[in-house]
């Protein structure tokens, strides 16, 4: 398949995967205490719980699923997790209690792996030079569902309640499973990269950049599931009353996520022009600030604009850390590559949820927001201290350090060692 159409169709499943979480995600506390019957006292615990779980089972998951996609394909863990979550969120819709949430939020964390999945795939299709550029684009389409979710979860809501958001983000998931099916092949592999033995944690673990980048992402994912539980519940304090919530929650989502969109692949190309080390301690001091500044505003519009400026930052970091991932490891490293990083995001995420609603139920919920900022400073800060050279150096020269890695370059090398062979076996009937 043709690498842009591959990127094409990887970038609308993105999209409607990241709106159908979103759609749902944001509004699982008034979920919770409106429709489960949380008791008032326990609601920030059953919140963090509910979130944390997820991410805790998907954390233990992600390297299996990872190896899985290496070696058994990338579109069977496609389509695995597409339709596995598909069933999460319809029996998230007839759930009567929070007990019951919980277990199906543990369902899911067996099923999750599609966003890795996606990356390790479009990756196998996607050129050398246009990595940065690819990156970009998919973390945009992530952000552009980030987009839609809110905006749309928020309507259907107010409109028809919660419940039928769990309905519409399964038929989502449906969709990518069917068109992952029909339209979507399995990525070439040479006969060297079938004769390879399977990838190694423990190498690759050991590989130069690997590790800082695995608790870049982990830690980042922390910070962003700190704020998402409370988010909401904030945004009430600040508005003071509760009328319209879960709309005017879901507008203020939207605004990270317009301008990350935008930014996504700006970030992206300048990374792939002055390396993706560089693009990655800026985003991540940026972030920082924006958030801690959002401690400051008792009003919405301010918190809301920051909220936009935040989003600026934020869409840097990943793509960045993802770009890095793929210039120092193989196709058939990949999805065992991105198990690991899409791991290391699950843990931050099950931490992030508990501290959150810990912090919530005995202080001001505006100094999360102020820990938050100043929690991914301290991480540009370890990045920018503890970088390898590997990471440091620019894409072309990571690219000319390490072996050669696109499965044409694998045939190529075949196709010389067979005529070579040939040409041996002429010169021997020549000599006999």
């Amino acid at each position: 398949m043709n690498w842009k159409v591959v990127l094409a169709i990887m970038t609308c499943n993105v999209v409607l995967m990241s709106a159908s979480y979103t759609m749902l995600i944001p509004f699982l506390p008034l979920y919770l205490r409106n429709d489960l019957g949380a008791d008032p006292e326990t609601l920030n615990l059953w919140t963090g719980a509910i979130f944390a779980i997820s991410f805790a089972v998907c954390a233990i998951m992600a390297p299996i699923w990872g190896k899985m996609s290496d070696s058994k394909g990338k579109k069977l863990m496609l389509i695995r997790s597409s339709s596995l979550i598909a069933l999460t969120y319809f029996c998230g819709s007839i759930v009567q209690t929070p007990l019951q949430l919980f277990l199906v939020r543990i369902l899911q964390g067996f099923a999750a792996g599609l966003w890795p999945a996606s990356l390790a795939l479009t990756s196998a299709y996607t050129p050398k030079n246009k990595i940065g550029i690819c990156m970009g684009v998919m973390q945009s389409a992530n952000i552009c569902g980030g987009i839609l979710g809110p905006l749309f979860g928020g309507v259907l809501a107010e409109a028809f309640g919660i419940r039928t958001s769990f309905v519409i983000a399964a038929c989502a998931l449906l969709a990518i499973t069917l068109v992952t099916i029909f339209f979507i092949k399995e990525p070439p592999k040479s006969d060297a990269d079938k004769k390879a033995p399977p990838a190694s944690y423990r190498e690759l673990m050991k590989r130069d950049g690997i590790l800082i980048l695995l608790l870049a992402t982990g830690l980042t994912n922390m910070v962003i599931l700190l704020l998402q539980p409370i988010m909401t519940l904030y945004i009430g304090v600040l508005r003071g009353t509760e009328e319209n919530l879960m709309m005017i929650s879901g507008l203020v989502f939207s605004l990270s996520g317009i301008a990350g969109a935008i930014a996504a692949p700006i970030w992206g190309r300048q990374g792939q022009i002055k390396g993706f080390y560089k693009t990655l301690v800026i985003a991540l001091s940026a972030a920082g600030i924006l958030i801690a500044c959002q401690f400051i505003p008792s009003s919405l519009v301010p918190f809301a604009i920051l909220q936009f400026c935040v989003g600026l930052g934020f869409s840097g970091i990943f793509p960045s850390a993802n770009a890095m991932v793929i210039n120092l490891t193989s196709p058939i490293e990949r999805g065992s590559a991105f198990g690991m990083m899409f791991s290391a995001q699950q843990i931050g995420g099950a931490i992030g949820p508990i501290i959150g609603g810990v912090i919530a139920t005995f202080i001001h919920l505006s100094y999360i927001f102020l820990l938050s900022g100043l929690t991914l400073v301290a991480i540009a800060f370890m990045v920018y201290l503890k970088a390898p050279a590997s990471m440091r150096a620019k894409p072309q020269e990571v690219a000319k350090d390490r072996p050669a890695q696109d499965v044409i370059d694998s045939l190529k090398r075949e196709a010389a060692a067979e005529i070579k062979a040939e040409m041996e076996a002429k010169e021997r009937e020549q000599v006999k």
